[in-house]
């Protein structure tokens, strides 16, 4: 089956993606944002990529170097073998701060016999947009193209390089190596220097895996995803892509396609709250000054996204040279989306800076100006929450009073009162405390429909919206409440479909959705953790799980029919989802063990 079998690398500066085997089809250099050097994922005649090709004999597996992110693909007929083990490097600096060169280094590490293979190395740079020129210099091989403008790419290796160029035959008798970099090298890199680059980088991930704590079950899965979480922030500002990749489709052939290397708010400070429950501190105090970077005014309204490098403006274009993933155009790069308003992001914004006062108020260096943020956010939501807006779905129509939007307006003010007492300023304590009392009954009055029996997705509508399961994570709803108990039997009536969950069933500007949003079927799951019905959770979990690619990775979407991945991957949200569902189990295992021991 088709299906987006890659693996992920990066350094928290840009990512690439390599195919189960091996081959190298999606990056941007320099940076997530960049435009692509390889892009064969999005067009297999002209996106450009870079091969290792073996003879029909070959096997070819492909793993994981455990709790870290270095992707090790295995040749073997038998006799000969050799491995590739793919990064991009990354550790600490002896005088501080990280290396991470954009640059991506393949590894070739000789086991058996005398493999042999060929090197397809055909980058296309600028998206392919004109032609790229690849030439063979003495220490190098330098590809550049003057097409929309001017840019190069740097590959040094161990191999012949007309050999690599031109496609033929390489014999392999000792470890070799390949380093594509975007600027050329002062000093010339060798074998032995990426192999250190190689063990630095597996020291740096072991590290920073190992401040994950370990847990009784999905130990392994929790693991896979907070590394793919780490890979998709952005070290330099603190932002958090929601994806590597654009235009992957929702639907193949069908125009749903988006550029996801942005940082959504939402998206964003989902990923924080369960990456700081995991115990990494850094990321969210990154993400946070991000945040207060962005917001100079204290009446300045959020976006609800902005560029990696803190850009407000991300006009949307299409590359219409780019056939699409299996023919899904249109390809896009940048978001209309940004000038979308969501009311939600305030609520999902202060429940991350609650979160981190809560667990690290004597460890915030920024308590001021989180305080001015609060301040600023309960003006925001004060002065626009009885407003209409596009929702979480992003809907490109018309605005709509959508229920999850009024909850997160409520969990903003719910925050604020709490973080109001941390920082014991009590005279706002009164007046935030009615606020959120008048949204709650807003929003107990309005989307609640007794014929549905079940909380929807807009004030006075029939439709079912998995969004609003959250009403229970967000602390709005207890999860025992018999309206909350109905809303999750009607969710699965009306959205669940063998066990995958649609988003909605209302058409919306496309039609009717045909894959399943990821996300949603977490969601669900947890959901029924909450409610009490554990085991079936656990059997729907179980279920998901086994959707996942080769390494256990998840793209936003998975097809109904075939169970396929769909979407832009590896995706923020399906992870931090997934560790989510992960941890409630294992929660719930070591409370039956200590139950068990006091027994």
């Amino acid at each position: 089956m088709d299906n987006l079998n890659y693996g992920i690398i990066g350094n928290c500066r840009s990512a690439a993606l390599i195919s189960e085997m091996g081959s190298l089809d999606w990056c941007c250099l320099p940076e997530f944002d960049s435009s692509s050097v390889f892009a064969k994922i999005l067009d297999e005649k002209i996106g450009g990529s870079f091969e290792i090709q073996v003879g029909d004999g070959y096997t070819v597996k492909q793993r994981y170097k455990k709790h870290t992110a270095v992707l090790i693909t295995r040749f073997s007929d038998g006799e000969n073998t050799f491995e590739l083990h793919d990064f991009m490097p990354r550790y600490h600096k002896e005088g501080g701060g990280y290396n991470a060169p954009p640059e991506i280094v393949r590894y070739v590490k000789h086991i058996s016999g005398r493999p042999v293979f060929k090197a397809h190395y055909d980058p296309k740079l600028e998206y392919a947009l004109g032609k790229t020129e690849t030439f063979v210099k003495r220490n190098f091989v330098v590809s550049l193209t003057h097409a929309e403008k001017f840019d190069t790419v740097f590959l040094y290796t161990s191999f012949n390089k007309n050999a690599v160029v031109e496609g033929r035959d390489i014999e392999l008798k000792k470890d070799g190596f390949f380093l594509l970099g975007y600027n050329e090298k002062i000093f010339l890199p060798t074998t032995r220097k990426m192999y250190l680059e190689l063990e630095r980088t597996k020291v740096y991930w072991l590290n920073w895996s190992s401040k994950t704590p370990n847990y009784k079950k999905y130990n392994a899965q929790i693991s896979r995803s907070a590394v793919t979480l780490k890979l998709l922030s952005y070290n330099k500002t603190g932002a958090v892509l929601a994806a590597a990749t654009t235009s992957l489709p929702e639907t193949i052939g069908e125009v749903r396609n988006w550029d996801y290397r942005f940082c959504w708010i939402r998206d964003a400070s989902m990923v924080i709250k369960v990456i700081s429950e995991l115990g990494h501190k850094n990321v969210a105090k990154r993400y946070l000054q991000f945040i207060i970077d962005l917001i100079p005014d204290k009446d300045e309204k959020l976006q609800i996204m902005y560029g990696i490098n803190k850009e407000k403006t991300l006009t949307e274009e299409t590359l219409d040279h780019l056939s699409g993933y299996k023919g899904s155009k249109p390809v896009r790069i940048g978001n209309a989306a940004y000038q979308q308003r969501q009311n939600d992001i305030y609520g999902i914004l202060m429940d991350v800076i609650y979160e981190q006062l809560a667990k690290f108020s004597t460890d915030v260096e920024n308590g001021e100006e989180l305080w001015g943020l609060t301040k600023g956010i309960v003006w925001i939501v004060a002065k626009h929450w009885q407003e209409a807006d596009k929702g979480i779905w992003e809907f490109r129509a018309e605005d709509r009073h959508f229920t999850f939007s009024k909850v997160l307006c409520w969990v903003a003010i719910d925050r604020a009162v709490k973080i109001a007492r941390i920082f014991r300023k009590t005279r706002k304590i009164e007046k935030w405390t009615k606020l959120e009392q008048e949204i709650k009954e807003d929003i107990l009055k309005h989307s609640w429909n007794t014929e549905v029996n079940a909380f929807t997705q807009s004030y006075g509508s029939a439709h079912l919206d998995a969004s609003v399961l959250l009403m229970e994570s967000y602390g709005f709803i207890h999860a025992k409440d018999p309206k909350f108990v109905s809303t999750v039997r009607a969710i699965e009536d009306n959205l669940c479909n063998d066990g995958l969950l649609y988003r909605y069933k209302n058409e919306d500007d496309f039609g009717l959705p045909s894959s399943s949003f990821t996300i949603c079927t977490f969601w669900f799951i947890n959901s029924l953790f909450k409610i009490g019905e554990e085991e079936k959770a656990m059997r729907h979990f179980d279920k998901l799980l086994s959707y996942s690619n080769h390494l256990g990775l998840f793209s936003e979407d998975i097809d109904f029919k075939t169970k396929r991945l769909l979407g832009n991957f590896p995706q923020a949200y399906s992870h931090l989802a997934l560790i989510e569902c992960a941890l409630n189990f294992s929660r719930k295992e070591s409370e039956e063990v200590i139950m068990e021991s006091i027994r």
